[in-house]
């Protein structure tokens, strides 16, 4: 069930206009996640970003808080002809780099003019994953906690720190799309199941 991403200053709205919306609704904790039941039988399943886990009062707003982007994070994203990678102290964009990389596109040739474009090809997208990976080592030192998106295979060849939820699904990274990726990963994912 895809989730969607509701940013943390707007989270006791999102609840209320929820409960507004299906009759009311009931907050419960379970399993490190806010939950919501509404009269009418739709639900909720709200999640702290950075996989962290939620302990407190069945609320909106203790919930809400809980969402405070930890000290030092990072953000890669990573797609075949491009990579965005950023250095966070909680909210506040501390160090980033966003690179292109010329990966030539597929060709409908065949037999040898084929083979050659595919070697073509997987050599370029080499060299932008080392470029990639460079980056990343440099900007992301000491970091533990790293939030990607773009193609997974590309992500996994360049970075070997453990990542945590939420994968971010984006197009080739520019500033634009680094700065969506960044709200949405400090974002509560909520996954709505409507009766």
């Amino acid at each position: 069930m895809p989730s969607v991403l509701v940013p943390a200053a707007r989270w006791e709205r999102w609840v209320a206009n929820f409960a507004t919306g299906h009759g009311g609704a009931d907050l419960t904790v379970d399993d490190g996640a806010l939950r919501g039941q509404a009269a009418d039988g739709s639900h909720f399943t709200a999640r702290l970003p950075f996989a962290a886990a939620y302990d407190g009062p069945a609320e909106a707003g203790a919930f809400a808080a809980g969402a405070a982007a930890p000290g030092q994070w990072g953000v890669l994203l990573v797609r075949k002809g491009g990579f965005a990678v950023a250095r966070m102290d909680g909210p506040t964009l501390v160090e980033h780099k966003i690179g292109q990389r010329h990966v030539q596109g597929r060709t409908k040739a065949g037999g040898q003019s084929q083979q050659r474009f595919a070697r073509r090809r997987d050599n370029q997208a080499r060299q932008a994953y080392e470029a990639a990976a460079d980056h990343a080592a440099r900007i992301l030192a000491g970091v533990r906690l790293v939030v990607a998106g773009g193609d997974r295979v590309a992500v996994d060849a360049v970075l070997t720190v453990p990542l945590v939820d939420p994968w971010l699904p984006v197009p080739d990274p520019r500033r634009a799309v680094l700065d969506r990726a960044i709200a949405d990963a400090q974002a509560v994912a909520v996954e709505v199941t409507n009766a």
